[in-house]
């Protein structure tokens, strides 16, 4: 296949999916990135690796599973940044980002500690709008393996957010 074939199918396997990956980007990238960037890290390595597609019904998996890998490999980095500049300096400006909302805020917080697979399931379900069909399908997994990811990744929600909530009335009162 030469190159105008293949961007041609790329496209054709791209089109019907980009609202639900873009849904699925945004999700993701809170604060990490932005989210136009993942987008399109993901569809440059998605091009390149397209031979590697095992069936046109897994495209839209293998967005993900590319995504999910630029993300990871992104978070590594800045957390090793991070690192260095926590060793340079202890000052951290706290209304730096005063455009978000708080409830937002401790959401993506209280998201980023739970395992990489319930966080997964749970951005897939609530926030992409994918049914648990579609999520078994992607992840890979059995659909009672999803609906639990998706029940025990709700009560750690409820539990972050309510000690979060607490601790932030507890820290008003003083």
């Amino acid at each position: 296949m030469n190159n105008k074939e293949k961007q041609a199918y790329f496209l054709t396997l791209y089109e019907p999916n980009h609202d639900k990956f873009e849904r699925f980007c945004r999700a993701r990238v809170y604060g990490g990135m932005e989210y136009q960037d993942l987008i399109n890290d993901t569809l440059l390595v998605a091009f390149e690796k397209l031979d590697s597609l095992k069936s046109e019904t897994a495209f839209l998996s293998f967005l993900f599973g590319i995504s999910v890998r630029i993300l990871s490999n992104k978070n590594k980095k800045k957390k090793e940044d991070s690192l260095i500049e926590m060793t340079e300096s202890n000052v951290e400006d706290f209304n730096a980002n005063t455009a978000l909302s708080a409830e937002v805020h401790f959401l993506h917080q209280a998201l980023a500690r739970l395992p990489e697979s319930q966080q997964e399931t749970l951005i897939l379900f609530e926030i992409s709008g994918f049914s648990i069909k579609e999520i078994v399908e992607i992840q890979g997994a059995s659909e009672s393996a999803i609906k639990q990811r998706l029940k025990r990744g709700r009560e750690k929600l409820f539990d972050i957010l309510n000690y979060k909530s607490i601790e932030k009335k507890e820290g008003s009162n003083d």
